[in-house]
C-alpha cells in the first residue's frame, strides 16, 4: 500500500489524500485495470472503503481508496462538508489522477462505492464515461434517504423544514463564523431506533470501526445542497455501464438497490443479494464481505 497525495481539478483548491493497493508480484512496468474505492458519508478512506480495496487488489487489480474533499486527510475548509455534487467531482478527479499513472491502463477503470459513497458513484458514472464498470455495496441515494426516510416511509414534502433549518443555518455560520453540524450516525447507543442504526453508531463510534478522522457529523449548510439532490438523476438514460449491485437482505436501505436496478439504463446489469446481511453488515463483517468480494472480483474481471 502507498499513500498519495495529488490536486483535484475541479476547482476547489483541494489537495487530496489516498491509499493505492497494489496486485501480487506487482509490475510498474506493466498496465493494470484499475478500481476506484468512495467511502460512505461521514467516513474516510481507513474504513470499509479501504477494507474492499485492500482485498480486490488481491484479484490483480491497482485499487484505490480516498479522502474526499474536506474530510479525512483531504484539504478543505469547512472541515467535514458533505456536499453531494462535490463528492461526485471528488471520484472524477481520483479518475483524472489514475491517467496520469503509467501502470493504470485508463481504458480499464472502474469504480465502487459503499453506502452513500455507492450513490455518488453511479451519479459519476452517469456523468463520466471514462468509468467503464461499477459496483455499488448497500447503496444509499443521499439525497432520497435524507428526504424520504432510511426506509422510503415519508414523502418529499416531509423535508421542507430541514431545508429551511439549513438554509438558516448558513446565515448563522456566516454572521457567527461558525459552522453548524448535523449528525449522520446516532452519537449514543441508546439513540439507535433500530439495530441496523445501532449497527451504525457501534461501526462508527466504536473500536469496530472508529477512526479518529472520522466524526460521525457534517455541515449542516450543506444539506441545502443535500436534500434536493438525486443521485439516480437520469440513470434511466445516462447509466450505461456494466453495473453490479450488492446488498443484504435484511437491509433497511434494500429499496435503493431495488430502485437503482429498476432504473439503470444499462442492460447489463446484475443484483447480488447477501442472505442475513444488514446494511451496516457488509461494511465489515467477514462472513458477507468476503462474499461481496468474490462477487465484485469476478465482475471486474469480466468487466474491466
Amino acid at each position: 500500500m502507498k499513500k498519495v497525495s495529488f490536486y483535484n481539478y475541479n476547482g476547489q483548491g483541494i489537495t487530496m489524500v489516498a491509499n493505492v493497493f497494489f496486485p501480487p508480484e506487482f509490475d510498474e512496468k506493466k498496465q493494470y485495470p484499475a478500481i476506484i474505492f468512495t467511502h460512505p458519508a461521514g467516513g474516510v478512506k481507513e474504513q470499509t472503503s479501504g477494507l474492499y480495496a485492500r482485498q480486490i487488489a488481491q484479484a490483480g487489480f491497482v485499487t484505490i481508496a480516498f479522502d474526499a474533499s474536506y474530510q479525512g486527510e483531504s484539504s478543505g475548509l469547512p472541515r467535514h462538508l458533505e456536499n453531494p455534487y462535490i463528492r461526485v467531482e471528488d471520484i472524477s478527479a481520483v479518475v483524472d489522477y489514475l491517467t496520469t499513472l503509467e501502470y493504470v491502463d485508463a481504458a480499464r477503470i472502474g469504480a465502487a462505492g459503499i453506502c452513500a459513497g455507492g450513490g455518488y458513484t453511479v451519479n459519476a458514472a452517469i456523468n463520466d464515461k471514462r468509468i467503464k464498470a461499477l459496483a455499488t455495496v448497500s447503496a444509499a441515494n443521499f439525497g432520497a434517504m435524507m428526504r424520504n426516510g432510511w426506509t422510503n416511509n415519508q414523502d418529499d414534502a416531509a423535508a421542507l423544514p430541514m431545508l429551511k433549518q439549513a438554509a438558516e443555518a448558513r446565515t448563522k455560520d456566516r454572521l457567527n463564523n461558525t459552522y453548524q453540524t448535523v449528525p449522520l450516525v446516532p452519537l449514543k447507543e441508546e439513540d439507535a431506533p433500530t439495530e441496523e442504526m445501532r449497527q451504525a453508531w457501534e461501526y462508527y463510534k466504536t473500536p469496530r470501526g472508529a477512526h479518529p478522522n472520522s466524526v460521525g457529523y457534517a455541515t449542516f449548510r450543506n444539506f441545502t445542497q443535500v436534500l434536493t439532490y438525486d443521485a439516480f438523476f437520469k440513470a434511466n438514460v445516462f447509466l450505461t455501464q456494466p453495473l453490479l449491485v450488492i446488498y443484504g437482505t435484511q437491509a433497511d436501505s434494500k429499496w435503493v438497490s431495488e430502485r437503482l436496478m429498476a432504473e439503470a439504463a444499462t442492460k447489463d446489469k446484475q443484483a447480488v443479494e447477501i442472505a442475513g446481511a444488514n446494511h451496516m453488515e457488509l461494511y465489515d463483517k467477514p462472513e458477507y464481505v468476503s462474499q461481496a468480494v468474490a462477487a465484485m472480483d469476478k465482475f471486474f474481471a469480466a468487466k474491466l
